[in-house]
């Protein structure tokens, strides 16, 4: 909890990424200062060569480095220290190293797949001359985790509702019959649950679900992934509409050419459309001309669009909330205990959960219907913007090459 000093960190998540400067001022003053800039990944590159991929983002991390400014001042001598947010399924081979076991997301390049990414971003780094020391590499779940933890003690789960989805928590170490080495001096360790590949016979899969994983790049992986986040829900929409147009000539007798197109229906727009509050629904009718080229709706029409929106999205929240129920259960934060007044905090980061209202609240809503009242009261979710971000940066200072002997601290 005392690393001071400024560090970056660069957050690959999805669609964007993200670099960041942190200025932590100690257990004092915390984050004293952040900077970031955010940027889009053109689509070519998410099925391209590595090395594109990596000199794209080494290159906006070099301009984003150029913009110091006073407050970030190096002592002479000193190399920056970055901490790496990597959120794809990783085999952690040391602090500062792991290979790539698969993409998720809609990224497909092979040519990472089993290479070391920090190696990656570090050849990247020096084929455009940037001077910087890969400190830490990080799931974007364990960043929110530390990031969250760093400013409330409290927080015990940390769960991404973004592009992607994964959850982390806080775990005893004697619970975890894996573990084969020495405990750690706390007692307790970070479980990344990679849980967006979860699947099971119980999962309330449909024949959208069926063709959409299908057709994707990865079939057969990261089930609930592709039915409860981002980078699918507008996807799913999509699928419903254009069975109903092919069926029951929803919009006439001609099937809306663009509607046949995959990803077309972002899950942004389908937030945009589940939120039109208008009486005539007048954002639903301009996103159906605006996307899909459909020149004139019904208000019959344009109902229907809004509750399949709210069966697609209702169904995604309630499968996070249960899984964010699980985690309580297994922690043993599920019931209220005699004369304990323990608080569990749920750190949230990822676009879905900020921007897409309908979504957050089903999903605050549902798990405190599976709490019940009394628990609910114990439990509390919050949105831990860049927390990720943060969080590396921070794990990148404690792992710094320049503390001093003894001071590496236990984070998390």
């Amino acid at each position: 909890m005392d690393e001071t000093g400024f560090f970056y960190a660069l957050d690959l998540g999805g669609t964007n990424f993200r670099v960041m400067r942190v200025l932590l001022g100690g257990k004092q003053d915390r984050v004293v200062k952040r900077e970031f800039k955010e940027e889009s990944i053109p689509p070519h590159l998410m099925t391209g060569k590595s090395d594109e991929l990596f000199d794209f983002i080494v290159e906006v991390l070099a301009k984003f480095v150029a913009t110091e400014g006073e407050d970030f001042h190096l002592p002479p001598g000193r190399q920056r220290e970055l901490g790496f947010t990597f959120s794809f399924p990783v085999k952690q081979t040391s602090l500062s190293s792991g290979t790539l076991i698969n993409w998720t997301k809609g990224f497909s390049i092979d040519d990472t797949v089993g290479e070391d990414v920090v190696g990656e971003l570090v050849k990247a780094m020096e084929r455009v001359g940037l001077d910087m020391r890969v400190a830490a590499l990080v799931n974007d779940t364990i960043g929110t985790l530390a990031g969250g933890r760093y400013t409330n003690p409290d927080v015990v789960v940390a769960v991404i509702l973004g592009t992607g989805t994964n959850a982390a928590y806080v775990e005893r170490a004697h619970a975890i019959p894996k573990w084969h080495g020495l405990l750690p001096k706390s007692g307790e360790m970070v479980i990344n649950m990679e849980w967006g590949n979860f699947r099971s016979s119980h999962l309330p899969l449909t024949e959208y679900d069926h063709s959409l994983d299908l057709e994707s790049l990865n079939p057969g992986e990261q089930i609930l992934e592709k039915i409860i986040s981002g980078m699918y829900l507008g996807e799913i929409l999509r699928r419903v509409l254009l069975k109903m147009a092919e069926e029951a000539a929803f919009f006439g007798d001609v099937v809306p050419p663009k509607l046949r197109i995959p990803f077309i229906i972002r899950t942004p727009n389908m937030s945009a459309m589940h939120s039109d509050t208008s009486p005539d629904l007048k954002v639903v009718g301009s996103k159906l001309k605006d996307i899909l080229e459909v020149p004139t709706s019904s208000l019959k029409m344009r109902k229907v669009v809004i509750s399949l929106c709210n069966i697609i999205a209702s169904r995604g929240a309630r499968l996070s909330a249960a899984g964010i129920y699980g985690i309580l259960k297994k922690i043993g934060r599920d019931a209220a205990k005699d004369g304990e007044s323990q608080k569990s905090v749920i750190a949230m980061d990822g676009g879905l959960f900020e921007h897409y209202t309908q979504f957050s609240e089903s999903m605050k809503s549902s798990l405190k219907e599976l709490l019940g009242d009394e628990v609910s009261e114990s439990v509390e979710v919050i949105l831990s913007n860049d927390g990720s971000g943060v969080g590396a940066a921070l794990l990148a200072a404690s792992h710094s090459q320049y503390l001093e002997p003894g001071e590496d601290s236990e984070t998390s």
